[in-house]
């Protein structure tokens, strides 16, 4: 499975190389322009990987860095700065960093600083959402009335396509639009902690999302 890199940087042209670079070296790109935006983004969305921009408007990158880190956060982070020096990559790995690199650089290195962080990075086990569970080739949920865990009804464009999303999660797997919609429709019904939404051109992911249901479909 590909691996999920986001880039958080304010410069429009080097998220854009960035991004055309790393996915011509099999990495799921999503980019953010300012911190504050990532951090709305990482609340929705599990990333393997950050590339940090350390001097952005807003919210600095490194700011940004020790914010997630006291929320508990361990996803590896290789941050991106102009600024040379020793005393500057001091302040980088010691505000959380696992990797520092000085622009200008090469995609080439970038790429392999990545595989090494990723590699080395020990992520949560996966486990199936609150409430979901798989056995015997079926779906159930679990009953908190009655303890008694019950099928969830599903088609088998929608069970073949919700196994290929949770093993493990984080999965991007294509489907027909219609298919992802209904499964979405019925796990909001049932399941208030997760979500379904689109990876353009690649296809739909499930994501563990806050207890608030949104019903308006798969996000486009």
């Amino acid at each position: 499975m590909n691996k999920t890199v986001l880039i958080i940087d304010d410069d429009d042209m080097l998220r854009k190389t960035l991004t055309r670079g790393l996915r011509d070296n099999n990495f799921e790109v999503i980019t953010a322009e300012s911190a504050e935006t990532a951090e709305e983004l990482i609340k929705r969305i599990e990333v393997d990987a950050i590339v940090l921009d350390r001097m952005m408007g807003g919210k600095d990158g490194l700011t940004f860095l020790k914010d997630m880190r006291d929320k508990g956060s361990n996803v590896p982070v290789i941050m991106l700065t102009a600024m040379s020096g020793a005393e500057n990559a001091i302040d980088g790995l010691s505000g959380g960093a696992n990797d520092y690199l000085a622009k200008p650089f090469q995609l080439k290195e970038l790429v392999l600083r990545l595989n090494n962080i990723i590699k080395n990075y020990i992520k949560p086990e996966e486990t199936l959402p609150e409430g979901l569970i798989f056995t015997d080739e079926e779906f159930f949920i679990k009953d908190t009335s009655s303890n008694i865990p019950r099928i969830l009804p599903l088609s088998g464009e929608e069970k073949k396509l919700l196994r290929q999303l949770t093993t493990p999660i984080g999965n991007i797997s294509p489907a027909a639009p219609m298919v992802a919609k209904r499964l979405r429709n019925k796990l909001n019904v049932v399941l208030s902690g997760v979500d379904i939404i689109t990876i353009r051109g690649r296809g739909y992911k499930l994501i563990r999302v806050d207890t608030i249901k949104n019903n308006n479909g798969v996000n486009k």
